[in-house]
């Protein structure tokens, strides 16, 4: 099969589709494999890694496209790659077509094989190919907004940690998933006082289990969830409803019950957010204030750490690109039910329940 790794053009986005070493793997089985030149430079992986992995080096973008009969990638495409993808092409990455209806529409109309990273599902329940991203992104939302809690930006100006004498911060994490307990790991781990809430009690037993004393399970209701938010210095948004827009946990009303300086954290904006004021940002602008609220909303996290990222996605999606290179999609998701389940759109029809129930379009049953 010929693989292609385009440059990404989202916004800031430093990540790369494959490592050097995943190329390597690929190639020894006899697939061609095309990346973009420079796709690799900002994850400080150089053209020369590639082609001595036995990668084709092409020029531009298009020339990837074109050649390409799958496309190995980090994010959804973005307008400017809409006419390049082929009928029949799969494109293998992170989709998040529930918080994008024009995506929707324009992968449709491609008439290609999208096959989304993030409904990818173990027979446990777990989304594999979600799971390192999340913990990035986990552990980031505690350093941003450990860093939008200082005056000069506008936040409350409080250590998270505190110092002898003087308190922590009040941490408020909504989900006790992935994300949810890598942020209680370093939000914990920095000292603060950390609320975590989730309506899963066998993930809130988890947490009591085995998080330190600092870290306090409790239900999530709204009842709760306004408590809380009165007196939290920081809080993260961390609920993920597998293929589907997250709900609206914190609504545009509460926000005047939180004290001037908060900062809120949206780690579920790829998938609409789980805060009514959330609105994707990007690296380059990350935050806005809505009634003295820092909202922090970047849609691709773990785009600035892109060297961790990369190495740590490539870890799980290589598999599944080796079984789709080896055997073709059909045969793949015929074979590997984990994989079927990150089909999404297939040659002009949506496959995944909850993406056409998020835009009201026709579903049609794998």
């Amino acid at each position: 099969m010929k693989i292609g790794v385009p440059i990404e053009l989202k916004n800031n986005e430093n990540r790369v589709g494959m490592t050097p070493s995943g190329v390597f793997e690929l190639t020894k089985r006899n697939h061609e494999v095309f990346v973009q030149k420079n796709a690799g430079f900002n994850s400080g992986f150089l053209d020369e890694d590639y082609a001595d992995a036995g990668a084709t080096m092409l020029e531009t973008i298009e020339e990837v496209y074109a050649i390409a009969d799958m496309i190995v990638k980090v994010k959804e495409p973005i307008e400017p790659e809409y006419g390049l993808i082929k009928p029949n092409q799969v494109v293998f990455t992170y989709f998040h077509f529930a918080s994008s209806e024009a995506l929707t529409h324009a992968m449709i109309d491609s008439k290609s094989v999208c096959i989304a990273y993030e409904t990818v599902e173990d027979t446990d329940g777990t989304l594999p190919l979600l799971i390192p991203m999340s913990e990035v992104a986990g552990r980031m939302s505690i350093q941003q907004g450990a860093k939008y809690l200082e005056k000069p930006i506008k936040g409350r100006g409080i250590l998270l940690g505190g110092v002898p004498g003087v308190p922590p911060a009040k941490v408020l994490i909504l989900g006790a998933g992935v994300v949810g307990i890598q942020a209680a790991r370093m939000a914990s781990g920095l000292g603060a006082n950390v609320f975590i809430l989730d309506i899963n009690m066998k993930a809130l037993r988890h947490v009591s289990e085995t998080m330190p004393n600092n870290v306090i399970s409790e239900f999530s209701s709204e009842y709760n969830i306004r408590k809380h938010i009165k007196d939290s210095d920081l809080i993260i948004g961390g609920v993920l409803i597998k293929g589907a827009k997250a709900p609206k946990l914190i609504t545009k009303d509460m926000l005047k019950d939180m004290r001037p300086g908060t900062v809120m954290v949206d780690v579920a904006v790829d998938q609409g957010g789980c805060f009514e004021t959330t609105k994707p940002t990007t690296h380059q602008d990350p935050t806005y204030i809505i009634d003295e609220v820092v909202h922090y909303s970047v849609a691709n996290m773990p785009g600035a750490v892109p060297y961790t990222s990369t190495m740590a996605l490539t870890n799980v999606t290589l598999p599944y690109v080796i079984k789709l290179a080896n055997l073709g999609w059909e045969k793949a998701c015929k074979e590997n039910k984990d994989l079927a389940k990150g089909l999404n759109i297939v040659k002009g029809e949506i496959v995944y329940k909850e993406i056409a129930e998020a835009f009201d379009l026709e579903y049609a049953a794998s």
